[in-house]
């Protein structure tokens, strides 16, 4: 195990959550803050939108063909979508996947260097129960809760589904520049690929595939770092660089601005998933090899 990883899994250990106004802006990098203080949620909000009709969701209401006409909502978690679990030794968050939402964090974070562990459970719901597993940390999120699919707010996406962890994608319309090649040249709206060497596309809502697939077995942990300054972000997966995204910005009534601030969110989207070691710091400058 590295020294890095053991400074953040030994925070987790400590159970001490140093609040995020107290990080100094400027701090020097090693000086992480625990997200999860291996004991409960305290931090962190939730939101489920509307249930599958397979799903028996109390309080909730549905037609009489059993489909659901109202989300589950806000902080309101009667089936115990997220709990905090010991797993291989350690706490971890186990989010069930039951229903579609996500565990938000309460603080708004900018320039910042994020890095947690997942590893998959073993159930799966509709509709996707034979679907790869899928889940996914969206960083930058603000406006509306349900903003996207009714399910997640507005923000940009670290893609965390079998095969395809590292990608990205936007949700509610945020956009981007990245250095990427069509997949399919006679689809403009079709998906690109990352390819650092690449023509820079420019104003782009479409998915970044990402440049390697690293991921581990199913049942292992994986570890994932998410490098945020200014406008531009890089995912990491298990000390591989899979995507670097410039130009960070949404739309609004005054165009196009930048978006370099927001919550994160872990997605419940019907697989079991378990999130640990979950740490951030502030950052002055992305590493010149991350960046590569």
């Amino acid at each position: 195990m590295n020294t890095r990883r053991r400074t953040v899994l030994g925070l987790l250990a400590a159970s001490c959550v140093v609040p995020w106004a107290q990080v100094a802006t400027g701090a020097v990098q090693d000086e992480w803050a625990p997200l999860f203080n291996g004991r409960d949620l305290s931090g962190w909000d939730t939101f489920l939108g509307k249930p599958h009709a397979t799903t028996d969701m109390p309080g909730v209401a549905r037609r009489p063909d059993g489909t659901y006409t109202e989300a589950v909502g806000f902080n309101r978690d009667p089936r115990g979508v997220f709990s905090v679990v010991d797993i291989d030794g350690a706490p971890a968050i186990r989010i069930s996947g039951e229903t579609y939402g996500a565990l938000i964090t309460r603080t708004e974070y900018d320039n910042y260097h994020l890095q947690f562990q997942f590893r998959w459970g073993t159930r799966r719901w509709p509709p996707r129960p034979d679907a790869p597993r899928d889940t996914g940390c969206c960083y930058h999120s603000v406006g509306s809760l349900g903003a996207s699919y009714g399910f997640w707010m507005r923000s940009f996406e670290f893609q965390i589904q079998e095969a395809d962890v590292g990608d990205f994608y936007s949700l509610a319309g945020v956009i981007v520049d990245v250095t990427a090649t069509p997949t399919d040249p006679a689809n403009p709206k079709g998906d690109l690929r990352y390819v650092p060497t690449a023509a820079k596309v420019v104003g782009s809502t479409r998915r970044v595939i990402k440049a390697a697939t690293v991921e581990r077995p199913l049942g292992e942990w994986n570890t994932l770092d998410l490098y945020c300054l200014g406008q531009t972000s890089v995912h990491v997966v298990n000390g591989q660089t899979m995507v670097v995204l410039t130009g960070l910005r949404q739309k609004t009534g005054d165009g196009e601005v930048p978006l370099t601030r927001g919550k994160l969110q872990f997605q419940s989207e019907a697989a079991e998933v378990f999130y640990r070691a979950i740490a951030i710091r502030r950052i002055r400058e992305i590493p010149r090899e991350v960046l590569a």
